[in-house]
């Protein structure tokens, strides 16, 4: 998936002679000496309760619970995790898993089928604004048939399932620990993932041991990583610089990108590689302003994504012209092909058409400290962008990311960016996360046509590349509608220590983080 620098690929190249001479430069997978590998980030977690969470909290989620299946051994497709086989029957409609033998939770509760049944059905039951349950807008019910089997009915053909049920979002919950019907409040964690929780500080910290009762597909490589939680992207590349961190992921501003790529220092290797990593705006339909199909379209049509990717991300990003990444089966450019360049002269023309001759009165939320500092920068750009036209009067405002979730979720915001890290690589994850009346952002987004036409069509096709036109026709609609405004699609960049190895595949396809892939190098 990545493409490591040049010291990496040196590594590479010894470590093949050698194996082949019988040997292994990389550790056997034995305790490490050093202590806890220490990894800094900008992405901390919003809650420590699965039924709650649709964002970046499952980067936490996926180390410290377990899922039916997830992405072992740099697999693309799902995989099982805590259970031993899944497969489909009845055209697609229900999908069975039996679960491996003597599985628990980390103070030794039986992890059966019924726990998983519980965890599933917690989450619609609950059913948070913004949270998982509208993953499973599929599903009908959940049936225990046996002590280890768990079978999944769906009320409409869904070949996609699996990859919902490798989430973190479905991640299994003890059912004597977490209340059928409301969010655990205790800021506690027990589950049956690679590591256990051992403290955790909102904001600041997570300690994450080994759970040796652990029994799944991941092959830990450690005994223990500590998270730190940044605010600002300096001081996260500060202390990697100072060896106050082994690795960085999430965060990295475009100025620390470009400096760890050309200081040709031995210290520190930075892994870079193709990321669906998207960011986007959303229009609140609850605002005067947003609500209008004439003000999102002339929104559209100003904004200069070039400008905001060399400007203000050094080229670390490219633009977006569609909701669907680029590299995705069924990815367009469908914002491009009805907007074209910028172009001010169309705006004032789309306005005016809609009756609209006045300067638009607009208020810009972004979050400070979840997708790095550069993210300030990029909304004061498009800002400088939108009032350049003459259209447009933008305040701008930001929040620190808890807050800034509760904000969204109630509606407060009429415009607020987003970041979008896919829950599964296939297009249908940047689309049906974003319409309908329960989705990622918070705001219903009715769209018959997509809801109830396309996304069932392509659903009922296994094959996914045989789904391009229902996902083009889709992104038609969402690039018509402006309701939603892609911005950019990311490159991933992490930021290791020169003695740390294994980050090259600790990244999922959704570019969750895997802590148990990365280990200290024993020698050179």
């Amino acid at each position: 998936m990545f493409n490591r620098n040049r010291c990496l690929q040196r590594m590479a190249a010894v470590a093949s002679i050698s194996l082949v001479a019988g040997c292994s430069v990389f550790s056997d997978g034995s305790q490490d000496s050093g202590g806890p590998i220490v990894v800094g980030t900008t992405s901390a977690p919003s809650t420590l309760d699965p039924a709650a969470s649709w964002d970046q909290s499952w980067e936490l989620f996926r180390n410290i619970y377990q899922t039916l299946l997830s992405y072992p051994d740099g697999a693309t497709t799902p995989q099982p995790d805590a259970a031993e086989s899944c497969k489909f029957s009845q055209s697609n409609t229900v999908y069975t898993c039996e679960l491996r033998a003597g599985l628990t939770f980390s103070n030794g509760h039986t992890l059966d089928a019924q726990a998983v049944k519980y965890s599933i059905d917690r989450i619609e039951k609950i059913n948070v604004n913004s949270g998982p349950a509208g993953l499973l807008g599929s599903l009908d019910r959940v049936q225990a048939v046996s002590e280890r089997e768990v079978a999944f009915h769906l009320n409409k053909p869904d070949a996609t399932f699996p990859f919902v049920l490798a989430t973190p979002g479905m991640s299994i919950v003890d059912p004597a620990e977490y209340p059928d019907n409301a969010l655990r409040k205790d800021g506690k964690v027990l589950g049956s993932g690679p590591y256990n929780l051992e403290s955790y500080q909102e904001g600041k910290q997570a300690v994450l041991v080994g759970n040796k009762h652990y029994k799944g597909a991941a092959d830990r490589r450690n005994d223990a990583v500590t998270i730190r939680y940044y605010q600002d992207s300096r001081s996260l590349a500060d202390d990697l610089r100072a060896k106050k961190l082994d690795l960085t992921f999430r965060g990295l501003a475009a100025d620390d990108v470009i400096s760890f790529q050309g200081q040709g220092s031995k210290d520190i290797d930075l892994i870079d590689g193709p990321s669906n990593e998207i960011e986007y705006l959303v229009f609140n339909p609850k605002d005067p302003w947003a609500r209008k199909t004439a003000v999102r379209r002339a929104v559209a049509q100003i904004i200069n994504r070039s400008e905001i990717a060399h400007r203000i991300y050094k080229d670390t990003v490219q633009p977006l012209y569609s909701m669907v990444p680029a590299g995705l089966t069924g990815h367009s450019t469908a914002f491009f092909d009805d907007f074209g360049d910028p172009d001010v002269g169309k705006a004032a023309k789309i306005l005016s058409q809609a009756g609209i001759n006045q300067k638009v009165p607009l208020t810009l939320w972004y979050t400070t400290d979840r997708y790095g500092s550069a993210t300030a920068k990029e909304f004061q750009e498009i800002k400088r962008q939108l009032e350049a036209s003459g259209l447009f009067t933008v305040t701008v405002h930001g929040r620190p990311w808890n807050k800034y979730v509760v904000g969204y979720q109630k509606g407060e915001y009429p415009v607020f960016g987003r970041g979008w890290s896919p829950d599964f690589p296939d297009a249908d994850n940047f689309i049906a996360p974003f319409v309908g009346q329960n989705n990622a952002v918070g705001t219903p987004y009715p769209s018959p046509k997509i809801t109830d036409d396309l996304l069932p069509a392509s659903r009922r096709e296994s094959d996914r590349s045989r789904v391009v036109k229902e996902f083009r026709e889709a992104q038609t609609i969402l690039a018509n509608d402006a309701r939603l405004l892609p911005l950019w699609q990311g490159k991933q960049y992490l930021a290791a220590s020169a003695d740390i190895s294994g980050a090259e595949r600790s990244l999922d396809p959704s570019a969750i983080m895997m802590m148990w892939e990365l280990h200290r190098k024993t020698s050179w």
